[in-house]
């Protein structure tokens, strides 16, 4: 009996094989191989050049949908060039309304905000299929007439999942302490003067009568304004910054936080982006403290909730402080982990997001002539 034939698939990555595009392309791919044959290619070098790798790539393998991770020039330019030469189907992959985005983050002058435009433009429209992270996202293209699919951040459960860790406690000096924390990436926006954790040291600072200690995740331009931050607040023994650890890694030192931050800006930028954290620290059963703001006031329960306003609440922090004093009156929130876990499983495992895109590969497939379209079977 003959093979059943895999229609071919290839993932472009806008960024290397760890990168979160990468796990997200991965993750995938374990999970639809047995239905596609799947392909996938990392950027390489800058971006003219990646243009003609990627455009090669395709064809090479010559793919029936070619599934664009992340809406950048280099994987767009080349997934719309191949289209133009075949029969293939384009899919966007998109977390962020990367317009607004870069108008928020004031990097870049006239002519650079004019272009991202244009590639967002041209990515909805020549795209036979948009993917996005959020429902807030899905709401904002639609007001557009734009159509899209809402396939979030995910997480692998059976990786990241609630264990003790008593001997990284005991090595970092974190018994006794109630450990509030975050992972992200540590990008200055000397617009905003902030990056991810700026709030955190703002509220280590108030709490300094409290047994709490601060751990951060990550690194970028950031990180040394952070500590200098800790440094002019006398708090250096309060945090830890552990740097960029490995993603396979994280599931254990994100077991060292009782509370994780997950902290979005109230504008577009902010309300549509999901952001891979959230799941990440649900799946290991911690109690999160969220702004809330797009995708978690849907997903998460109230009290995991902070109002914020605008896009640097200089209140926010008091408000954080705040919320952690009570917890630390009962702290009894903080042993529901399999609570924080449920959400994770409902809304973010990737066996589950996987199922969504299966669909959304076949709806888009081309027939072969003088065959049943495949969503007949």
């Amino acid at each position: 009996m003959a093979p059943a034939y895999r229609p071919p698939v290839v993932f472009l990555v806008n960024g290397a094989p760890d990168s979160a595009m990468g796990i997200r392309a991965r993750s995938f791919a374990r999970r639809l191989e047995g239905e596609f044959a799947i392909h996938i290619a990392h950027r390489r070098s800058n971006k003219v050049f990646a243009i003609f790798w990627f455009f090669c790539f395709l064809l090479r393998t010559r793919p029936s949908v070619c599934y664009v991770l992340d809406m950048a020039f280099s994987a767009v330019c080349a997934a719309g060039l191949y289209r133009t030469l075949s029969r293939c189907r384009v899919v966007i992959d998109t977390g962020d309304a990367i317009y607004q985005l870069s108008q928020s983050a004031g990097t870049r002058g006239p002519i650079g905000l004019w272009l991202t435009r244009l590639l967002e433009q041209f990515s909805l429209s020549m795209s036979d299929r948009i993917v996005v992270r959020s429902h807030p996202h899905q709401e904002l293209l639609a007001a557009r007439r734009i159509t899209a699919e809402v396939i979030p951040d995910g997480v692998d459960t059976t990786q990241f999942l609630p264990q003790s860790v008593p001997e990284l406690r005991r090595k970092y000096g974190l018994e006794g302490f109630t450990v509030i924390g975050l992972l992200g990436s540590l990008i200055w926006s000397p617009r905003w003067n902030m990056c991810y954790g700026w709030d955190l040291i703002e509220v280590l600072g108030q709490l300094r009568d409290q047994p709490v200690k601060g751990l951060i995740i990550g690194d970028g331009s950031g990180l040394k304004i952070l500590k200098e931050q800790c440094a002019a607040y006398g708090i250096e023994d309060r945090i830890l910054f552990l740097g960029r650890l490995p993603y396979d890694e994280l599931p254990r030192y994100l077991n060292l936080m009782d509370i994780c931050l997950n902290t979005q800006t109230n504008d577009i930028p902010g309300q549509v982006r999901t952001t891979g954290k959230l799941p990440l620290y649900l799946a290991c059963g911690r109690f999160v403290l969220s702004s809330a703001v797009g995708e978690a006031v849907r997903t998460l329960p109230p009290e995991m909730l902070v109002p914020y306003h605008g896009i640097k609440d200089q209140d926010y922090p008091d408000r954080l402080a705040e919320r952690v004093r009570d917890i630390l009156k009962d702290s009894s929130c903080l042993n529901r982990h399999e609570s924080s876990v449920q959400i994770a499983l409902a809304n973010f495992d990737y066996d589950v997001l996987a199922t969504t895109l299966r669909g959304t590969i076949d709806g888009v497939l081309p027939s072969p002539p003088g065959a049943r379209p495949r969503g007949s079977r």
